[in-house]
Order: structure tokens, then sequence, then C-alpha cells
């Protein structure tokens, strides 16, 4: 018997030349080979400059919200405040010149203290960004204005704001409260002349 997994040792046979092939080793620099190292560099290159601008664009991104936050944080805030602006201020409307002039020295004393503390809340808001606006004798911008009516002055321009009802704020470069004011039509139109109406 004979075992087929067993190598025939028959001399008659004789055996096939084995002819071996040299083993090319993938990281073996040839003259294609660095071409696609030169790419592969080109390609890491490229990742690694996106890479750097993207996290320059995030640093910058992060810096402006940063300003952001700390200049308009304050917003809800600041309109709550000007509220209580808006009543020191309609305090000291609501008492008529003639009377503040022939006030008593006790009342005179409390008008004072109410505009030093009006004084006192402007320039504190302001420290903070907050700074108030009074558009009289300008044209009318819907962004910083709103109007509440018009009023009719043929010796002022048509949409120029001739009374402010309520001044406005900003904080930084954006509007916290609209300004409402009036605004001119530009008076009444001319009669046409007698010769057109022919």
């Amino acid at each position: 018997m004979t075992d087929p997994n067993r190598p025939n040792d028959d001399p008659a046979q004789p055996a096939e030349p084995v002819i071996s092939k040299p083993y090319i080793m993938p990281d073996d620099p040839e003259a294609g080979s660095a071409e696609a190292l030169a790419k592969e560099a080109a390609e890491a290159r490229d990742k690694m400059l996106r890479t750097l601008a993207e996290m320059e664009n995030l640093r910058k991104r992060t810096a402006r919200e940063v300003a952001d936050a700390r200049t308009y944080g304050i917003t809800g805030f600041a309109r709550d405040v000007l509220d209580i602006a808006d009543n020191l201020q309609r305090a000291l409307d609501a008492v008529p010149a003639e009377a503040k002039a022939n006030a008593d020295p006790g009342l005179k004393a409390l008008i004072e203290g109410v505009e030093l503390t009006e004084r006192s809340l402007l320039n504190t808001l302001e420290k903070n960004g907050v700074k108030k606006f009074d558009p009289a004798g300008e044209k009318f911008d819907p962004n910083f204005q709103q109007a509440m009516y018009e009023v009719p002055d043929p010796s002022v321009p048509a949409g120029t704001v001739v009374q402010v009802v309520q001044a406005g704020f900003m904080i930084g470069e954006r509007v916290l409260r609209p300004a409402l004011v009036a605004v001119s039509k530009g008076g009444a139109k001319a009669a046409p002349a007698a010769s057109e109406q022919a």
C-alpha cells in the first residue's frame, strides 16, 4: 500500500525545476511608488491645512460669541431697567415748570433728587453699553424709530421726526428699544394753479 500523502521517491521520474519569483515589498521605494508617496504627502498636508483653518475659524467664532455675550448678556435686565428710567422721566414731566420755580425748598430738593437719580441711572446704563438716543429733527428711520402718528407741518420736510414721545435705547450696535416718534407729513399740498384748472 502506498500512502498518497507521502512524497514520491521514485527516482525514475525527474522532478520539475522550481522557479521562485522575487518578493517585492509594498514599501519598496520604486519610481512608481515615489509618485504615490508624494501624492499621499500632499493629501496629508492638505488635510492638515484644512484642520488648521477650521481651528482658526473656530477660535474667531468663539471669540466673537464671547464678545457678544459680554455686550448683549444684560439685554433682558437693561430692558427692565428702562421702565424705571421712564417712570423717573414721567415723574419729572408731571411737575409743571412754574411749579418747579415757585416750589418750597422741600419740593425742590425732591425734584433735584429725582433728577439726580435719573441721571445716575442713565450714566450707569451707559457704562454698561446701553445708550439713550433722541432722534428729534432727524429723518425717520424704521430701524431705530417707531412712528406713532403723523403731524402736518409745512415748515418741516416730510418724513422728519418732529416729536419724540419716548426716547430710544441702543445696546452695543443693536436697538434695545426703538424711539416712539411723531413724523412730519410735510404739510398740506399746495392748491393747483388757476391755469391748470381751466
